[in-house]
């Protein structure tokens, strides 16, 4: 992982703020040990002084802010508190949900027992996710979301909530990655091959747009292409649509 390069990420960037697409797997900011490496790590061996704006789990990919100075940290965590940004996320979820859109309304708190676990509990704190189908493929459904609110892990248990977690989340999910076998009925594994290699094992989820105003009051509208194996697994489950 040390071999990212940020100016492989990049979105956008100013004088004030960066905006990069963050590859599955890396860490937003440093965790408690501070033995992985991390973007903001990276970010602050380049620019020294880095602030951060909001974060996304380790297996999301997609765009995050960061800020390079003080008064645009404070501004920008203003507009994410006012929920005044507006932030799309695409995921893979299992199953087909009954309604094609909707909203969900379920307050998160932290799990009582298993720590880094979030649940839905009546007094914790206010969350709104929207959700619309885009894609249906018979045993997963590609989806958008709109989050008004940013709580931890709020797509991942608002789609559990509703029956049809995320794609390969191991938390709320089955944890199963996504196997072609799976999906095409005449699968064979070629001969130098003992196992089948997954077309998806991290969790289904980019953050995709995003949207708010800077200092100025300029308008960005932020947006993260979709990462390389995202982009196969949609490619594989077109073609073998059942």
């Amino acid at each position: 992982m040390s071999t990212i390069k940020i100016s492989d990420l990049l979105i956008f960037e100013n004088e004030n703020f960066i905006a990069l697409n963050k590859p599955p797997g890396l860490l937003s900011i440093p965790d408690r040990e501070g033995k992985e490496i991390s973007l903001k790590v990276l970010l602050k061996e380049k620019y020294g002084n880095i602030f951060t704006v909001h974060r996304l789990d380790r297996d999301t990919s997609g765009i995050i802010l960061f800020a390079k100075n003080e008064e645009t940290h404070k501004h920008f965590s203003l507009q994410f508190e006012e929920r005044k940004t507006e932030k799309i996320y695409t995921g893979l979820v299992l199953g087909s949900p009954h309604d094609k859109k909707g909203t969900i309304k379920a307050p998160i708190a932290e799990h009582p027992v298993k720590r880094g676990l979030m649940t839905i509990h009546r007094q914790g704190k206010e969350s709104i996710t929207d959700y619309e189908v885009q894609e249906e493929f018979g045993t997963f459904t590609w989806m958008k979301f709109r989050i008004h609110t940013g709580r931890t892990h709020q797509i991942r248990i608002h789609m559990k909530e509703i029956g049809h977690p995320l794609a390969c989340d191991e938390l709320y999910g089955d944890n199963k990655p996504i196997l072609l076998s799976s999906l095409k009925s005449r699968f064979k594994l070629s001969k130098n091959e003992e196992e089948e290699r997954p077309v998806l094992k991290r969790l289904a989820l980019h953050a995709f747009q995003l949207k708010l105003s800077d200092n100025q009051g300029v308008i960005h509208e932020l947006e993260a292409p979709l990462p390389k194996d995202l982009r196969a697994l949609l490619q594989q489950l077109r073609k073998w649509k059942k």
